[in-house]
């Protein structure tokens, strides 16, 4: 056969995933053969007689036809022939063919064994596709052409035609492990609980997971799996996530809760970028703001339009308007109608933002929303059950465990909880909240630092604010942890609970009145860590938000850390709203007209800022000119460069920042002798003078709608 049709006869059969390698162009025969015997001997070395967990018979069956054309390769090694080129062509295929094998072998050795169960007939597949493979090869190979032993030649006649006749090759042992796999999550799905005999039968007897540390690789494997899901792979996200439930349940109803402090305390290990599990980490991610509520400054979980054209989250809108509100919160605008229209647009971007960033989005409570979500990333029903058992086993633990028992059990309550509405809900509903509070002063760093961050992920979801808040003296043990906390992760998440429970109007006067929370979050925003600084402004702007925590923002050291944040990067932006707020009250004017820096920081961002910094910046600027007094109108005037920035924001700002802008001018337009500094913003006051007299309405929702802050999941 020709040159040409043999290389067009393999290249058809071969897989896409060979595109990977790069054959040796550039060997001699002489080199390719060594080279080829030096990877066939490699192989067998490292996989013959190895324990093989599943796929036993195809990888034994591939390894021995390697083994057959090792002989071969060795012959023509030491015989040193010339080669045909056909021949070359065909050993540089088999060059692929090689490492195509080394990958599949190493996938069934290095796998989880429930990862390889539930890809059973997948894996088979590329065994059997590797068999066709070198029953094309060995077609085209000129063996009549090569001078070979007798013997060489009947292996080789021998191999070729048992992979003609070879098929698919599926394990029934293996297939019958994995249906029972299966039937496992169905009874769960069913609502009952699977024979605890059986899943030690299972798990332990027939899979050979003997303990809590093989039990959690094999979760870990699984949740990396999830991570790099491809969309048209079996199983899909939501049955994956299944099997997660699954085998957590069994890591603590088979091999219990007791471990050593070393492995408790590497086992939160740092997750992989984007894992699905919802493991967000150290950082928080920026919420674009237009998906945020300008009520509850979270992210919309059932957006709707008002009659000003608007748009909140439905809970949001719906409390205000039964509080007897008949106006936008937003722009101050008089309700034409009380109509709610579902802005069904903004609601699919919301989900596919949040499924590509994979964070869970909470569906809405209300019946008449229209939600549209991806079923593959919803949880199934034997997720949900799993979960519930494994939670009642947690609590459990918690209440009557012994130390190390109960420090495991929070823990994983953490993990647990990092991610559905349901997983936080159940767990709370199991009792977790009473029995992490007693953890939260325990002398155990590693007990205390994962309490206090189960109680964050907790948090998360509403209904268990009320929980954590209505618990007796579990705010104060909060706050301790955010003063005394034994490691500098406890003290951030403390204050990351805070900021998740000030999310509820009525609990931020609470918060703000507990002793030392406010100095607390001050002093953490002043010398922490980055991500310290981020939770602990974030918390500070949520309490600056109820006007009656003015006082406690003043005498508690919180102003003066906030006029320092101004120019730190991360924190500035935030710390301007807060301030926005904050001098909005006389008292609160007048302590940051002391602040030395305070005038000159947010001119600051005003010169270098985001456009939300500037926005902020120019409304605390306006604030402090209304509640400060003659006095701090004066100090802002006189200062620096005022006259430029205004007219710059004027012209290139936001339209919120043009607004406070205007404002701004006109304020400076009423004072005595204001035109000897601002006599060359003649357009910018003709901006002002047309501006609306409601532009200024409404000032606090302004500020909060550009706080797109979203709690971590740690």
């Amino acid at each position: 056969m020709a040159s040409a049709a043999i290389v067009s006869s393999l290249r058809r059969r071969r897989s896409p995933s060979l595109e990977a390698f790069l054959a040796p162009v550039d060997l001699n025969e002489v080199a390719l053969v060594r080279t080829l015997a030096t990877i066939s001997m490699e192989l067998i070395f490292a996989f013959s007689d190895r324990p093989w967990p599943f796929q036993r018979k195809n990888s034994r069956s591939l390894i021995r036809k390697i083994e057959v054309f090792l002989v071969l390769l060795e012959f023509l090694r030491d015989c040193n022939l010339s080669l045909p080129s056909a021949a070359v062509l065909c050993f540089k295929e088999l060059y692929l063919l090689l490492y195509r094998s080394k990958i599949l072998l190493d996938y069934c050795l290095q796998s989880s064994k429930l990862w390889l169960l539930l890809q059973n007939q997948s894996i088979s597949g590329h065994f059997h596709d590797l068999n066709q493979e070198i029953s094309t090869l060995l077609d085209v190979f000129p063996m009549e052409e090569l001078v070979l032993t007798e013997d060489i030649r009947e292996q080789l006649e021998l191999l070729q035609k048992q992979v003609r006749r070879a098929k698919l090759f599926v394990d029934k042992n293996d297939e019958g492990l994995r249906l029972r796999l299966y039937s496992f999550l169905d009874d769960f799905g069913s609502g009952r609980i699977p024979d605890p005999v059986e899943l030690q039968l299972f798990f332990v007897d027939r899979l050979g997971i003997r303990d809590a540390k093989s039990c959690r690789a094999e979760i870990e494997f699984l949740e990396e799996q999830i991570y790099s899901h491809e969309g048209d792979v079996e199983p899909n996200v939501a049955v994956l996530n299944g099997f997660v439930a699954l085998t957590r349940y069994c890591r603590f109803l088979l091999f219990g809760f007791e471990e050593s402090e070393v492995e408790m305390s590497i086992g939160i290990k740092k997750p992989r970028k984007g894992l699905i599990t919802q493991e967000i980490g150290d950082t928080f991610i920026t919420v674009p703001k237009d998906f945020c509520c300008p009520i509850s400054l979270d992210v919309m979980r059932d957006p709707v339009i008002i009659s000003t054209g608007q748009t909140y989250d439905r809970t949001s809108i719906s409390r205000w308007m039964e509080e007897g509100h008949c106006s936008c919160p937003k722009t101050g605008q008089m309700l034409a109608h009380p109509r709610l229209v579902p802005n069904r647009a903004l609601r699919n971007l919301i989900t596919q933002w949040c499924t590509a960033y994979g964070i869970t989005l909470d569906p809405p409570d209300s019946p008449d929303s229209v939600v549209e979500t991806f079923a593959a990333a919803l949880p199934t029903k034997a997720a949900i059950e799993a979960n519930k058992a494994t939670a009642a086993l947690l609590v459990q633990q918690l209440a009557s465990g012994s130390q190390g028992a109960k420090t495991v059990a929070a823990r994983e309550i953490r993990l647990l909880a990092k991610t559905g509405k349901e997983n936080r809900a159940y767990i709370a509903e199991a009792g977790a909240i009473p029995h992490l509070l007693k953890l939260l002063s325990s002398p155990n760093s590693v007990a205390q630092e994962n309490s206090v961050t189960a109680m964050l992920n907790l948090s998360i979801y509403d209904k268990n604010k009320s929980r954590i808040m209505d618990e007796e003296g579990c705010l104060g043990l909060i706050v301790e942890v955010l003063i005394f906390g034994h490691t500098t992760e406890a003290r951030e998440n403390a204050a990351a609970t805070l900021f998740s429970l000030s999310a509820v109007h009525d609990y931020k006067k609470r918060i703000a009145d507990e002793g030392g929370a406010v100095e607390a979050l001050a002093g953490l925003l002043r010398e922490g860590t980055p991500r310290g600084r981020k939770d602990a402004v974030t918390a500070l702007f949520n309490l600056s938000t109820h006007t009656d925590n003015c006082a406690r923002m003043v005498v508690s050291g919180a102003v003066t850390a906030l006029v320092g944040a101004l120019g730190t990067e991360g924190v500035a932006e935030e710390a301007a709203g807060a301030l926005a707020l904050i001098v909005r009250r006389p008292i609160g004017a007048e302590a940051v007209g002391k602040e030395e820096m305070a005038v000159a920081g947010l001119l600051g961002m005003m010169r270098c800022g985001t456009p939300r910094g500037k926005e902020n910046a120019v409304a605390a600027l306006l604030e402090l000119c209304r509640s400060g007094g003659t006095a701090a109108t004066e100090r802002v005037l006189k200062a620096p460069a005022l006259a430029g920035l205004l007219q710059t924001l004027l012209f290139t700002g936001t339209k919120r920042a043009r607004r406070k802008a205007a404002s701004l001018a006109r304020v400076f337009q009423r004072c005595e002798n204001a035109a000897l500094h601002f006599g060359g913003l003649g357009v910018g006051y003709a901006f002002a003078r047309n501006s609306s007299a409601n532009t200024d309405a409404s000032f606090s929702s302004e500020v909060s709608m550009q706080m797109p802050i979203s709690v971590p999941v740690l």
